[in-house]
């Protein structure tokens, strides 16, 4: 059995939308966590393995994105063989997120990656509030993922229903996803896709009464993922494109916020894409800068964001390194994208975001 970690803080310079704040925070280069995992040899080139891991914010102490869950990142058990690959039941990575996780400069990092920020931004633009996002890790999951087939892995996964109460009460349907990647001479690509049945939200929909709550359908959503990276030399070139498409909008629903104020379904519901380009690029053997740009559309409405963020990271041992973010992300039409974490500017506005840092792993 190992335990294992990463203890990351930051002090962060934020604008948004025109107000200016500093903050000190966890997790802006690696999520700060904390976990256990192991293996038993059962004979015959099968094993028992296990991971369980914790999320927390290391400048308070707190539980990392839900205060109900003591293991959030993940906790699975399961078997794996030499041949045939593994088996595993738990709270677990989403298939598509292997597939396109190699191709993001900042490693679908849930504070300060773009990528998160574009993916996340769902939960909050009033346009695809009923439209499901790729939340990266899912509950109550069966996963199947093949050893390494020269160079090409295989990913399945089955999610029966789950329910959540933090950051906002999320009553999820059965999920399906299916992943390949393959990684061999300096190229990389993945391919995804994931269906979410249906499922039921609680969530503020009036922006001027945020504390005044609604629950409104989630519709059956499918993601298509595509992920591709080529380095050449010391640059590894990235890039990767979602789409995200709502299926079977009841035609004519509506969401009741008060007896008298009630919400086309349809005008919460409409597809999105988002698209990324970047590059990791190992200038020295300590050092590392990370560039990514990043679009997010939503169809059928005048609302994108455009983005931008670059990093670099020094390492000081093989396990501490500092690291420093800048990023920028302007919002047009109704679109109110914003970092992860940060409370989502008012539609239209843009976030202007800095940060310097540290991590330690242990």
């Amino acid at each position: 059995m190992t335990l294992y970690g990463v203890a990351d803080t930051f002090v962060q310079y934020l604008s948004n939308g025109g107000t200016h704040s500093y903050s000190v925070r966890s997790g802006g280069s690696t999520g700060s966590l904390f976990g256990l995992k192991g293996t038993e040899d059962l004979g015959n080139g099968l094993k028992a393995v296990f991971d369980v891991e914790n999320g927390y914010n290391i400048n308070n102490g707190a539980f990392f994105a839900d205060s109900t869950a003591m293991f959030y990142r993940q906790s699975w058990v399961g078997i794996k063989h030499d041949t045939y690959g593994s088996l595993t039941f738990g709270r677990q990575y989403q298939p598509s997120f292997w597939a396109v996780y190699f191709t993001d400069p900042f490693r679908g990092n849930e504070v300060m990656s773009p990528l998160a920020a574009a993916d996340l931004a769902s939960a909050t633009d009033r346009s695809t509030l009923a439209t499901q996002y790729v939340s990266g890790r899912t509950s109550n999951s069966i996963v199947y993922q093949s050893p390494d087939l020269k160079g090409v892995h295989l990913f399945a996964m089955y999610a029966l229903p789950a329910t959540v109460t933090q950051p906002v009460p999320v009553r999820s349907g059965a999920m399906l996803d299916l992943a390949a990647n393959y990684s061999g001479y300096g190229f990389y690509a993945g391919l995804g896709y994931q269906y979410q049945h249906g499922a039921q939200e609680t969530a503020p929909l009036v922006a001027s009464a945020p504390g005044l709550l609604t629950t409104f359908d989630l519709m059956g959503t499918e993601h298509f993922t595509g992920a591709l990276a080529y380095r050449v030399g010391i640059v590894n070139f990235q890039f990767n494109y979602s789409y995200n498409r709502p299926k079977d909008t009841p035609p004519g629903a509506v969401v009741v916020i008060t007896p008298t104020v009630q919400v086309p379904l349809a005008s919460l519901v409409h597809s999105s894409s988002i698209m990324e380009l970047g590059a990791t690029i190992q200038a020295t053997p300590e050092d590392v800068i990370e560039i990514a740009g990043v679009e997010r559309d939503v169809r059928g409405v005048h609302d994108n964001t455009l983005g931008i963020e670059v990093g670099v990271d020094h390492s000081l041992s093989k396990r501490t390194s500092l690291y420093m973010r800048a990023g920028y992300l302007k919002n047009n039409g109704t679109a109110n994208m914003s970092w992860p974490g940060v409370t989502a500017v008012a539609s239209g506005s843009k976030q202007i975001l800095a940060a310097l840092g540290m991590t330690h792993r242990f």
